[in-house]
């Protein structure tokens, strides 16, 4: 299956780098924004369950909850990476629908959304995507429908195994890059490479690092669709952006996001604004993807 969602330096966890190394092609439907239809109006946040919704000044996950009719504790729970203290207005929060459900040790089930995968679906709650697909038997992984509910079971990959579920396959061979992706612009006006594409002492893959300055605003490196613009755990805010020719470009790090998911952008279209790490620095974390495949950034960029 073609899927789309998705890091740090040796000390994060390799969780991390996993959840942004899934970043695959097709998707659920059309990929759309937050369906905050009470932005428009002015409106409170009502009939939001089931919605993405952007968290306003006074907002609170209790507040939020009691809006939409569903305990706190399962909006919680359908929002792993936020941390309930440290809302930020803008912060984009996933209310679930009446039919949705997230028990502690789960399965959980979950109503399909606008973009969604298998893959996707299985890395926002730290599930294994071989046990997703192995709950949901009958469920075609390349035919995902918009409301369609799945159960997403928690934990590791050790029982999916013991009952025979398949091994995720390898992607396909893209192919050699076009001749027309090359000579990119770099994502940021001002970096420094700290750290370029390639293997660890450890082996594992880490995507290119680049250092800039306060309040640097990432760009499109080529004209796409953004694929994904949300939170990821260990990742801060992310945006995926899909190009011509099976290539994707990854931004994560961010403090700020600055586009929607399903919105249309154009080489240089400011995607988000580069956050500050703990140590007081500002990096970007930058990757580069050929058929869902990491590639050197390098290999198109001037």
């Amino acid at each position: 299956m073609a899927q789309c969602p998705v890091a740090g330096k040796g000390r994060r966890p390799r969780f991390a780098l996993i959840l942004l190394f899934t970043l695959l092609a097709g998707c659920a439907g059309q990929p759309s924004t937050s369906s905050d239809a009470s932005e428009a109006t002015g409106a409170p946040h009502a009939g939001i369950a089931g919605d993405w919704i952007s968290i306003r000044r006074g907002d609170t996950l209790g507040n939020i909850a009691q809006r939409a009719e569903v305990p706190l504790v399962r909006l919680q729970r359908f929002n792993p990476g936020i941390d309930p203290r440290g809302l930020a207005v803008g912060q984009r929060v996933l209310v679930p629908g009446q039919r949705e459900r997230a028990p502690s040790g789960g399965p959980y089930r979950y109503q399909i959304r606008p973009g969604d995968t298998f893959t996707s679906v299985a890395r926002r709650f730290g599930a294994d995507p071989g046990r997703v697909v192995a709950a949901n038997p009958g469920v075609s992984a390349t035919d995902l429908k918009v409301g369609q509910l799945i159960q997403v079971p928690l934990g590791g990959t050790g029982t999916s195994a013991s009952r025979g579920s398949p091994t995720p396959t390898r992607l396909p061979d893209p192919g050699t890059v076009p001749d027309d992706a090359k000579g990119w612009p770099w994502p940021l006006d001002d970096y420094d490479v700290t750290r370029r594409f390639g293997k660890d002492a450890h082996g594992t893959l880490q995507p290119m690092l680049l250092a800039t300055g306060k309040e640097a605003r990432a760009k499109a490196v080529a004209d796409g669709q953004v694929r994904f613009a949300n939170s990821m755990r260990q990742l801060g805010q992310v945006v995926i952006v899909h190009h011509p020719d099976n290539l994707q470009s990854v931004y994560a790090r961010c403090a700020r996001l600055l586009v929607d998911s399903g919105q249309d952008v154009e080489r240089g279209t400011p995607l988000c604004v580069v956050d500050q790490t703990t140590d007081g620095r500002h990096e970007l974390l930058f990757d580069m993807r050929h058929g869902g495949k990491p590639m050197d950034p390098l290999d198109v960029l001037r």
